[in-house]
């Protein structure tokens, strides 16, 4: 569908399904309602990973490109927050549910008056347009758009998706295909960096203990209340991805992988051998448990999360963008939905404090694999991205 109607219609068509799911949550009176709900919402989500990431990585200036991505997390976290925080005062789900219909109606509106990606514009032959939407999104004159280093990039970039005769694959009708593309090195590559990213991603940022965190902030034992606990744990995320805008083009991200996912792996640890072997000092271990891990959730969102959907949006090269993106977002939430499945099994089998044990061992490792194979991309274009992975 990217292919053929392009990043604007797809993320218009994202909201339909959001809107009635939302609308038949709110008049839902059965558990099988609830199911096909939950079923068009996750539709919906991961329908939308694939559309927005290769859009904000098609339109936005090489500097710009990892700070605006981080922002799409910082709306996602603060969206959490706020519906949780409504929740909380509420304790009417029904209502809750009504205030976030009006999200989806909002989004359609904003995105009719959005322009359309000059790269995709450019790959269905359509220059003039294409230029004119370069020329709207960074505010200068049209006719000084054409003659740009940048269009010029732009215009060579996308020559290598329409065409590219180094590896021709051809379907049935006879058309040059993006899936003969998924095993050259420049995509394969970059696609296996990419998952072994969004596995440390959900990891660290405690993926799997989200559906649970009530009853696991509970287990802690500290004397907080636990939803305001909760919702100030997504608070905490919103603030990470704040602060990833602004340090994310001073930093880069190799560092602020490697760190953040350093500092979380020992975290994960100290709560492992605190739970296991410090049990006599129970006010003062349940609280030093939840600080540790109130402080991963931070530091997740801070330099990890965001910079998996930001490698996401610009590590593959144009042709075979629109397939990786959506693959990419779809493997990111296969895991998310074995870990999180799998996650109460584990527990029983291993022990509830041992699995922050296991997983921060395992963060470690990821943090030597990202040590030598993670390139630095902030503020490089998409061909020197391209070109690295060739």
């Amino acid at each position: 569908m990217l292919n053929r109607f392009g990043h604007k219609t797809c993320m218009i068509l994202i909201n339909v399904p959001f809107l009635v799911s939302q609308i038949m949550l709110f008049y839902a009176n059965s558990v099988g309602t609830l199911y096909v709900c939950s079923m068009l919402m996750g539709l919906s989500v991961g329908y939308s990973g694939g559309p927005t990431s290769a859009y904000i990585g098609e339109v936005c200036e090489p500097k710009l490109r990892g700070a605006l991505m981080s922002v799409t997390n910082v709306f996602y976290y603060a969206g959490s927050f706020l519906f949780t925080l409504i929740y909380a005062f509420t304790l009417d789900w029904r209502l809750t549910v009504l205030i976030g219909m009006s999200i989806p109606i909002v989004n359609i509106v904003i995105l009719f008056m959005t322009p359309q990606s000059p790269m995709w514009l450019l790959t269905k032959g359509k220059s003039l347009k294409a230029q004119r939407t370069l020329a709207k999104l960074r505010g200068w004159p049209s006719q000084e758009t054409g003659s740009s280093k940048e269009f010029k990039e732009m215009i060579a970039f996308t020559s290598t998706a329409v065409h590219d005769n180094d590896d021709i694959e051809k379907d049935e009708k006879g058309a040059t295909s993006s899936w003969g593309q998924l095993l050259r090195p420049e995509v394969y590559r970059p696609f296996r960096l990419l998952m072994v990213y969004f596995f440390y991603a959900n990891l660290m940022s405690g993926v799997q203990y989200g559906p649970y965190l009530l009853q696991i902030f509970t287990d802690f034992g500290a004397p907080v209340n636990v939803e305001f606990t909760l919702a100030f744990s997504v608070l905490l995320s919103t603030i990470g991805g704040i602060l990833t805008i602004f340090f994310i083009s001073k930093f880069g991200k190799r560092f602020l992988t490697l760190s953040a996912l350093l500092i979380c792996s020992i975290c994960y640890i100290m709560i492992g051998l605190i739970g296991v072997y410090w049990t006599n000092s129970k006010p003062l271990t349940a609280w030093l448990v939840l600080i540790f891990f109130l402080t991963t959730i931070f530091l997740a969102s801070f330099g990890i999360m965001p910079i998996a959907w930001i490698l996401l949006s610009e590590i593959f090269p144009m042709k075979s963008r629109n397939i990786t993106c959506s693959a990419g977002t779809a493997f990111g939430y296969l895991m998310t939905f074995f870990m999180i499945k799998y996650y109460l099994d584990f527990s029983n089998f291993v022990n509830f404090y041992n699995t922050f044990t296991i997983f921060g061992i395992s963060g470690l490792f990821g943090a030597v694999y990202f040590y030598f194979y993670l390139p630095e991309t902030e503020n490089k274009t998409l061909q020197d991205i391209s070109a690295f992975f060739k």
